[in-house]
């Protein structure tokens, strides 16, 4: 009989279930497939310890390609992310009256989708410990833009500052969105350690300031360390206080409802959406309970009451972005909406709970310090931000980082993000085993 593993399940079944299909062992399980394609020692060679999902699938990938170099996910962050997508989000999102939905203006036809959208909104409202979220919109830029426009509807104010520090491709997108409305964005400096220079943004605030936005952590990885000061600045001015952030981070920092912001936006890409060659992605945005911010929140809400019949029921209770509803009313002319990505990200949520968010981050902290500290034991190597951060870190290189980049992708390994000739920005998230971590600092030392 084979050597089953003490963590296979169903061992105490084996003899029944080998009976019912009419066997008397486990070697006649595979006596037609011929011995040359068998793998030897396939059972008795694996791991005795318990695996993870991904280290499973890892195993058999590695197996299957009969390959002695490791195949890893990517060191490359800047917006999206590699982490883990558990089986079953697919298998949920594979259910056809999830991904045959379309909008649920009929709530008789869409209880369904309308009460997944209502679980994602709660779930993100508790992870974010905001009050109202939207479900939802197209990813983090504009979303961001989104906000930045309620803020110009709320206050009449035509100037918004953003740090250097955030994403340039989410700058890109907000400075595009918002020219029409002539509103000017202000770019605040940032230190040598990637830190928000304080004078410098209270030089710039004035009574023409709607908001202010800051990333936390932003795009260097940096875990910010002045907003509580930045946004005592904002109220002082009146200004709105937006916020950004990584969602899955905040299993270990603070979150937008405990910094006190009036607006948070993020992407749910981190919470088990793939990456796609760039997308779909899941724009984030939830506010306080505040009627003027609710009222200019461009997107719908799902929300709970109950039928005819006294039934609880689900809803649309805002849709103010469909432009074809309010026309020149809208507060947004964007009507493409992410819902089976919202749905992902309730699937994801839910499996992890709050304790798994928290070990998750946990374990992203720890396993991208490992390699920061790898790197930087190099020689030739120096951190380029001297802060803290989450997932990404900068890197300094003595040479230019492109000819590195080049014999690492040789070796199998898409290594950093180039900002400068010399300057790589490194993601490590849970799929970077320790002996990926260790195989990459040892290509990028020789």
């Amino acid at each position: 009989m084979l050597d089953f593993h003490p963590w296979m399940p169903n061992l105490s079944k084996i003899n029944e279930m080998l009976k019912v299909i009419g066997l008397a062992n486990t070697e006649e399980l595979f006596s037609d497939i011929p011995p040359y394609v068998k793998f030897v020692n396939s059972f008795t060679s694996l791991p005795q310890e318990p695996l993870s999902e991904y280290e499973i699938q890892n195993l058999i990938d590695n197996r299957k390609e009969k390959n002695a170099k490791l195949i890893m996910p990517p060191f490359l962050g800047g917006g999206i992310y590699p982490h883990y997508t558990p089986k079953v989000i697919k298998e949920i999102l594979g259910r056809q009256e999830f991904y045959t939905s379309y909008t649920p203006y009929q709530p008789e036809m869409s209880q369904g989708i309308l009460q997944a959208l209502f679980e994602y909104q709660s779930l993100i409202a508790d992870l974010f410990e905001m009050d109202v979220v939207t479900s939802s919109h197209y990813e983090w830029g504009t979303a961001l833009a989104e906000a930045l426009l309620m803020a110009y509807r709320i206050t009449g104010r035509k100037t918004v500052i953003v740090p250097k520090s955030v994403n340039p491709r989410h700058l890109k997108v907000v400075k595009t969105w918002i020219s029409g409305k002539g509103i000017r964005v202000i770019e605040a400096d940032i230190d040598r350690s990637g830190q928000l220079i304080l004078e410098d943004i209270e030089k710039k605030m004035s009574q023409d300031t709607a908001a202010i936005y800051i990333q936390q952590p932003n795009f260097f990885g940096v875990i910010e360390e002045n907003i509580d000061y930045v946004f005592e600045l904002a109220e002082k001015y009146n200004a709105l206080k937006i916020i950004g952030v990584s969602p899955v981070s905040l299993g270990l920092l603070r979150s937008p409802g405990e910094y006190g912001a009036d607006i948070a936006v993020s992407d749910g890409q981190e919470l088990g959406i793939p990456m796609n060659f760039g997308g779909p992605l899941n724009g984030i945005i939830a506010t306080r309970w505040e009627q003027k911010l609710i009222k200019q929140l461009p997107g719908r809400i799902v929300g709970l009451t109950k039928d005819v019949e006294n039934n609880r029921a689900f809803t649309l209770i805002l849709q103010t972005r469909e432009q074809f509803i309010r026309r020149e009313k809208a507060t947004s002319n964007i009507t493409t909406n992410e819902a089976l990505i919202a749905l992902a990200n309730a699937v994801y949520l839910s499996l992890l709970g709050g304790k798994g968010i928290s070990e998750l981050a946990r374990e992203i902290y720890n396993r991208a310090h490992y390699a920061f500290k790898g790197l930087t034991e190099i020689r030739g190597i120096e951190p380029y931000l001297e802060s803290d951060f989450f997932e990404e870190f900068t890197i300094l290189f003595n040479t230019d980082y492109d000819e590195i980049h080049k014999k690492l992708l040789k070796n199998g390994i898409h290594g950093g993000l180039q900002l400068k000739d010399n300057v790589a920005l490194f993601c490590v998230t849970e799929v970077h085993l320790k002996s990926m971590i260790d195989y990459m600092i040892r290509k990028v030392a020789e």
